[in-house]
């Protein structure tokens, strides 16, 4: 079996995909990863600790810094959607219905135009303040070392609208809800490592059985036996393959 043609077949079929998207979504617009040999966990110690709602709230300060840092927040507003996130836009354009749950918190989808996107980990596009509730945007955040809130009365430290370790995933239940009532689920550049997001291919699998299931990530996987399909390449290369074999049905 062609594992490309076969995507391409069932990219073409279905009416409702879900995709799940990671890190490796993202590399290729040139923000580094977590995970990866030269990602950020091989280039800071203790990030967990210091990405903490602990830590925001023992100093907030501090935390400011070390995370524009990690992140390198100047820059994020500068970096563009690739073809990955461009191929499931198109998809959109040809009636589909595709719902994006992403655990990236660049902003990318949203910026390419998919228009049904879940970020179960939040963004780094805005800031809020804890007490009043008053949004920030990112240029907002970058101007000030430590972002704090304008209003008046308040002047408490904005928060980053991430989930930061140790909090809850606020939109997880919707998640999984939303990928049992696809016909297609598609994992893209996620190494299915992270909780709880790394459950809901277990929970298609279950809850909904007839849905089919693919992961194209560059490295396999622990999980790519729940899969139908597992491939192994780059977003790029395989998503014109697939543009190409689509266009052929």
């Amino acid at each position: 079996m062609d594992m490309m043609k076969e995507l391409a077949k069932q990219i073409a079929n279905a009416s409702t995909i879900t995709v799940l998207t990671g890190a490796g979504m993202s590399t290729e617009s040139g923000i580094p990863d977590f995970r990866s040999n030269n990602g950020i966990y091989a280039q800071e110690k203790n990030v967990e600790h210091y990405l903490s709602e602990h830590y925001f709230t023992k100093d907030p300060v501090d935390f400011w810094r070390r995370f524009k840092r990690i992140f390198s927040l100047k820059l994020m507003g500068s970096f563009s959607p690739n073809m990955g996130h461009f191929f499931l836009r198109e998809l959109e354009e040809r009636g589909k219905r595709v719902i994006v749950l992403t655990q990236n918190i660049d902003g990318l989808h949203t910026k390419a135009g998919s228009t049904n996107v879940i970020e179960l980990h939040g963004t780094l596009q805005t800031a809020t303040c804890p007490a009043c509730g008053e949004k920030y945007d990112l240029s907002f955040i970058n101007s000030h070392d430590v972002p704090s809130c304008q209003k008046k009365t308040c002047g408490e430290f904005l928060k980053p609208d991430v989930v930061l370790f140790g909090g809850i995933v606020p939109k997880i239940d919707e998640a999984f809800e939303t990928a049992a009532k696809s016909e297609l689920l598609l994992a893209m550049g996620t190494s299915l490592e992270v909780m709880p997001v790394n459950h809901i291919p277990f929970y298609v699998s279950s809850e909904s059985p007839d849905t089919y299931k693919a992961i194209i990530n560059k490295t396999p996987t622990r999980m790519d036996h729940i899969f139908d399909l597992a491939i192994h390449s780059g977003i790029g290369d395989t998503v014109a393959k697939l543009r190409s074999y689509m266009a052929e049905l």
